[in-house]
């Protein structure tokens, strides 16, 4: 990649899933958000511990099992750290665990809406290729065809086009990866040698130096 443009777009959604319980206080399903606090229970050398939830509408609280019966000896020791120190970045981590709500809930909400933090990590004079390493902390909804549209401003029919071409290349690759959510660690690489605004126009989008 001696004449590409790298570049790492981080991305973190701004809203955590939202699983819908039935609810006490209403009297029936409703969509509960994270409080972000934990709770702890034990007994003798046992430990449960449960993420406190909210309903969206009464606030009556849920408390979705983290650890159950669970020896003291055998829970991983930063993982019960977080959990006495009600860590507020393990607990943001543990409300993206997807598979954890979809097992004690009916629904999962999801949100599209995120933050994105845009570096340039290396760049040479007359590149021809860019090339955006997508760093993904948290399960996201987002498209990778959307992702690119809304943030390169190109069309997502052109994208298609130009990954049928071989002009948009990604790994790990598939036929169908512009359709799919996106992951961390995957790497998109988009030839523009024949751009000639790649320096005024696709430089400024994929690295968000405006200026």
């Amino acid at each position: 990649m001696c004449n590409t443009l790298q570049v790492r777009w981080t991305i973190i959604p701004k809203t955590a899933p939202q699983p819908w319980i039935a609810c006490s206080g209403c009297g029936s399903l409703r969509a509960f958000q994270s409080s972000g606090k934990i709770r702890l229970n034990a007994n003798g050398r046992k430990l449960d511990a449960w993420l406190i939830y909210k309903c969206l509408t009464c606030e009556r609280t849920w408390n979705r099992p983290i650890i159950e019966r669970r020896n003291v000896r055998d829970i991983d020791p930063a993982i019960l750290d977080a959990l006495q120190s009600n860590d507020p970045d393990w607990i943001r981590a543990e409300t993206f665990n997807l598979d954890a709500l979809r097992h004690k809930s009916q629904r999962v909400d999801e949100f599209a809406e995120f933050e994105i933090a845009k570096e340039i990590q290396r760049e040479t004079a007359h590149w021809t290729s860019l090339a955006i390493e997508l760093i993904v902390p948290f399960p996201t909804s987002i498209r990778l065809d959307r992702l690119l549209a809304s943030e390169l401003k190109v069309s997502r029919s052109r994208l298609q086009a130009l990954h049928d071409e071989g002009m948009v290349r990604t790994d790990p690759d598939r036929s169908d990866v512009m359709r799919r959510r996106i992951r961390n660690g995957t790497l998109i690489v988009i030839d523009l040698a024949m751009q000639a605004d790649r320096e005024q126009s696709w430089k400024p989008l994929a690295s968000g130096d405006r200026l």
